[in-house]
């Protein structure tokens, strides 16, 4: 069996005028993530995760932020498109890990129906994307409600 690890992280600041996505959610709260695309750190990690994983580039290689293609994007959209790389290359996702970084707003009341998107955009169990939230003690600008980033592990197997 031979199985691949990748890790990723994404950090984005915080805007007003813009929607909050995190995991293909929209959460209500005052800002939102700046981005290219929809700013989602939490799929812009797992992305990267997965891609790490099967050994290729990252998302702003993949998706620049010079292509007009992928203003405004769900990065659902990219996800699938990571996912669909990942199984052209031979590989089946095992799981995902992730830990958002916040300090505001609370993530509990969100994080079923965040890791029921991420399952069904991957193809796997709900049981099988896990979503963890901490703070940063109010340190630096995730402390100072700036920002929002997000760390996420995946593991693939090769496909006999």
């Amino acid at each position: 069996m031979s199985v691949k690890v990748g890790i990723g992280f994404d950090i984005h600041r915080l805007v007003e005028g813009r929607k909050l996505i995190l995991g293909g959610f929209e959460i209500p709260y005052l800002k939102g993530l700046f981005g290219h695309s929809d700013g989602d750190v939490l799929i812009h990690a797992i992305c990267d995760s997965l891609l790490g994983a099967i050994g290729g580039s990252d998302i702003g290689q993949l998706f620049p932020n010079t292509d007009p293609r992928y203003e405004g994007i769900s990065s659902i959209k990219l996800l699938e498109e990571v996912r669909d790389l990942v199984e052209k290359k031979g590989f089946k996702i095992n799981n995902v890990d992730s830990t958002v970084v916040a300090d505001e707003p609370h993530l509990e009341p969100f994080k079923p129906k965040i890791s029921a998107i991420i399952a069904q955009t991957l193809k796997i169990d709900q049981e099988c994307v896990n979503i963890k939230a901490t703070t940063n003690e109010g340190l630096g600008e995730i402390g100072k409600k700036e920002a929002i980033a997000c760390y996420a592990v995946a593991c693939l197997e090769k496909i006999k």
